[in-house]
């Protein structure tokens, strides 16, 4: 009975100890990530390639100029201090003929329906395929014009546009404020899990030698 116990205890620790190690492992891994895409982002922009990869070149700071056109898609958001909004997707017309979608950014619910600038703009930002539809997000209101999710392939068929979104960090209208891509929103929680597993193994250890001691 007690070398069961202590071989049920001592695995049990160990088992608890490695997944923690593996969560500190991931940490890393997930730092190495978010520098990439840090550097990505704060890289000096260039024109939007032609032949684009969304694994290669996600995040990737371009500069595009052309025309922003009048039709929108609205995107139910949420924003710190602001409340509920939309971000506001448009298609532009680049110079090379191209027809691409721009996420312009941020505008509150009552500004939802105004009338926005149009017209020639250069624009500087990232280009993203935002990973943001699962089998839980509603379908879009289409006769409201409310979207749930940013997905690129169906925006693009909306708006009649290639499936290339670029993230606008340059305002194009007084009430639409950019939301920039910003490695921060991007979850590493990995830190919390390692000390949350070694939290555990240590409670474990605890119990381990306080019921060791009863049966003694």
């Amino acid at each position: 009975m007690k070398r069961s116990f202590l071989f049920a205890s001592m695995a049990g620790i160990a088992i608890l100890i490695s997944l923690g190690i593996w969560q500190i492992q991931r940490l890393e891994w997930k730092q190495s990530i978010l520098r990439d895409i840090e550097n990505r982002i704060n890289q000096e922009p260039e024109p939007l390639p032609n032949n684009l990869d969304p694994e290669r070149d996600r995040f990737s700071a371009i500069v595009v100029d052309g025309m922003i056109l009048p039709e929108e898609i609205h995107v139910l958001v949420s924003k710190k201090r602001d409340g509920a909004g939309y971000r506001i997707i448009t298609p532009m017309q680049i110079h090379d003929g191209r027809r691409i979608l721009v996420d312009r950014g941020f505008t509150q619910a009552d500004n939802k329906d105004l009338e926005r600038s149009t017209g020639q703009f250069e624009i500087i930002g990232n280009v993203h395929w935002p990973d943001e539809v699962d089998r839980f997000t509603p379908s879009p209101d289409y006769q409201s014009n409310i979207w749930f999710a940013r997905d690129v392939d169906a925006m693009a068929m909306q708006l009649k546009t290639l499936p290339i979104l670029v993230i606008a960090r340059t305002q194009t209208d007084p009430q639409v404020i950019p939301l920039p891509v910003d490695p921060k929103s991007i979850p590493n929680n990995h830190l919390q899990y390692a000390i949350t597993w070694f939290a555990i193994a240590a409670i474990w250890l605890a119990m381990s030698f306080y019921f060791g001691r009863r049966q003694r």
